[in-house]
């Protein structure tokens, strides 16, 4: 087998399983910090609020982070990789019509299948921790850009 560089060789290895659970992390171009912006932050999180972003999948918890994103993602019968670029298409939708024009992510995702033995919920705490862990907030609920099916 020859390892190919890059992204490309990750992604023709990725593995969509319906019913699965997937924690998804997607990353700002650049790792710009596009969403520390309040309004861009919101207007983001309406998008990824939104059931209709996610298909026939369910996102279980989600935290929006300045410069990225991670979703903990229940796939339905659509495959992993149209789930997150749909996701992605619309959160970019909604900031072009709010007249930003500069990319807001990089092409590629990256993505964990939870095992069988992993605990869901476990999973969606870590999610939602991020900010706890970056050192953003000192409570989860001072941060407000998260949510999680169980609230």
């Amino acid at each position: 087998m020859t390892i190919q560089p890059g992204n490309a060789a990750l992604r023709r290895g990725r593995v969509s399983e319906p019913g699965r659970v997937y924690i998804i992390t997607c990353v700002a171009w650049n790792r710009a910090p596009v969403f520390r912006d309040y309004r861009d932050a919101r207007r983001a999180c309406a998008v990824i609020h939104a059931r209709k972003t996610w298909g026939d999948a369910t996102c279980l918890a989600w935290v929006l982070m300045p410069d990225h994103f991670h979703a903990l993602v229940e796939l339905g019968d659509e495959d992993l990789s149209k789930v997150v670029k749909r996701m992605k298409c619309m959160v970019r939708k909604a900031f072009r019509q709010a007249g930003r024009s500069s990319p807001l992510w990089q092409k590629a995702f990256h993505d964990r299948a939870l095992r069988k033995d992993d605990d869901v919920k476990t999973a969606a705490r870590y999610i939602v921790a991020n900010p706890l862990r970056a050192g953003l907030v000192e409570r989860a609920g001072q941060y407000p850009y998260w949510n999680a099916i169980w609230l």
